[in-house]
């Protein structure tokens, strides 16, 4: 389990605001953190890996305190068990893929789990590239397979997929869904993107006015007051729910996530990431893969 109990004055456009965020996260989850620009997300993020310092707070994972500022405990960043994915990649220039993951990974590297790393995120024959040579989606993939080289509690991911394409933004989104299922390892991960947390978080965080003002799971903080009942919508297949006799299809479309129900036989031509277009016919939802 993981306590976090923090508090930090923000100095903002409007004048002084303060971050104040008291949450508990269960070992092994992936959590999304949602809110408008400014609210105070990635300073959470960088709160928990001790680059920014709070006024006053409590962090503790698994069972080790890593913030208690009434016993004046605050370990230093490179003493939390952290991984963190930055916006602009962060990687070193100078040096090649293996170097960066190499140098990551400390004085005794594991040139093994470094392999490994570097096959899940398909990057093993660009080795010995250099960061300028690749694509914004290379890079994303070796700041994340850097950002777990060390086996961190924790992986932090601050809207990673942000400045990719579409087509970009759906292959690595099921490579982080796939690594995360590999390696359980905790995760938060701050995204405007519905279709990335419905299809990564179990466990949305929804941060107003410097404050936790909405949690729980994505269906039950997003659907309900987002619910439409518009026809002939395109929009992207996020979750599929088999039942007895029909299935339920999660669709988000623009910023709204709309549910219908399928056949077995129309479920089983869709998938997650599907493009599809959604119409009424005599008052039955029809979904039509595109």
């Amino acid at each position: 389990m993981i306590r976090i109990q923090v508090r930090k004055t923000l100095s903002m456009s409007e004048g002084e605001k303060a971050l104040q965020i008291e949450t508990s996260l269960e070992t092994g989850s992936f959590t999304a953190i949602y809110g408008r620009s400014g609210a105070g997300k990635t300073t959470f993020l960088r709160l928990l890996a001790g680059l920014i310092q709070p006024e006053q707070g409590y962090i503790e994972v698994d069972g080790q305190v890593w913030l208690d500022t009434q016993k004046k405990i605050n370990l230093p960043p490179q003493k939390r068990s952290i991984g963190f994915v930055f916006q602009d990649f962060a990687l070193f220039p100078n040096m090649t893929v293996l170097e960066n993951l190499q140098y990551a990974s400390g004085n005794k590297p594991d040139q093994e789990f470094i392999k490994q790393l570097l096959t899940m995120v398909s990057m093993e024959k660009l080795a010995h590239r250099k960061p300028t040579t690749l694509s914004g989606g290379q890079k994303q993939r070796i700041a994340l397979a850097r950002a777990l080289v060390r086996r961190p509690s924790i992986l932090l991911l601050d809207e990673p997929l942000s400045a990719l394409d579409q087509e970009m933004r759906h292959k690595l989104r099921e490579e982080i869904h796939l690594l995360h299922r590999q390696f359980q390892t905790t995760t938060l991960l701050v995204s405007h993107d519905l279709a990335e947390i419905y299809r990564l978080a179990n466990k949305v965080l929804i941060i107003e006015e410097g404050s936790i003002s909405k949690s729980g799971k994505p269906d039950e903080v997003f659907s309900e007051k987002r619910l439409s009942s518009k026809i002939q919508l395109t929009g992207e297949v996020v979750r599929i729910v088999p039942g007895e006799v029909v299935y339920i299809i999660e669709i988000l479309t623009g910023n709204s996530i709309i549910k219908t129900i399928a056949t077995k036989e129309e479920a089983e031509q869709l998938a997650i990431g599907s493009q599809v277009m959604v119409f009424s016919k005599a008052f039955n939802p029809i979904i039509k893969k595109l």
